[in-house]
């Protein structure tokens, strides 16, 4: 399980920090978000193998369509008025000096 801020806005993958979904979708619709994201990255592969690149387009498209829907890419989730610190490494990001304890207590 990845490493998760302590505000939940984001996990930590290999230092880099990557928006996690919105915490106020219930869980039948985060479910359903999560299937059709897993149906589109499987129309990703198949499209690949099938060299076909309109279907690759429209893959990719879905894939997009289920991350925003998801809260993972687009407009944040949160109302605070922090900013998007999506894909920043997390030791340039205020979560910096967090991570090294965790990481230092981790050790």
């Amino acid at each position: 399980m990845p490493l998760t801020t302590p505000d939940g806005r984001y996990i930590i993958v290999r230092g880099r920090l990557w928006r996690s979904a919105n915490p106020d979708l219930s869980e039948s619709e985060r479910a359903r978000l999560v299937n059709e994201l897993m149906d589109a990255r499987r129309a990703v592969k198949a499209a690949r193998a099938a060299q076909d690149r309109k279907a690759e387009a429209a893959a990719h498209h879905a894939v997009d369509a289920a991350k925003q829907a998801l809260g993972e890419r687009g407009p944040v989730w949160w109302r605070d008025g922090a900013p998007d610190l999506n894909r920043e490494m997390a030791k340039n990001t205020p979560y910096a000096e967090w991570l090294a304890r965790v990481e230092k207590d981790d050790s």
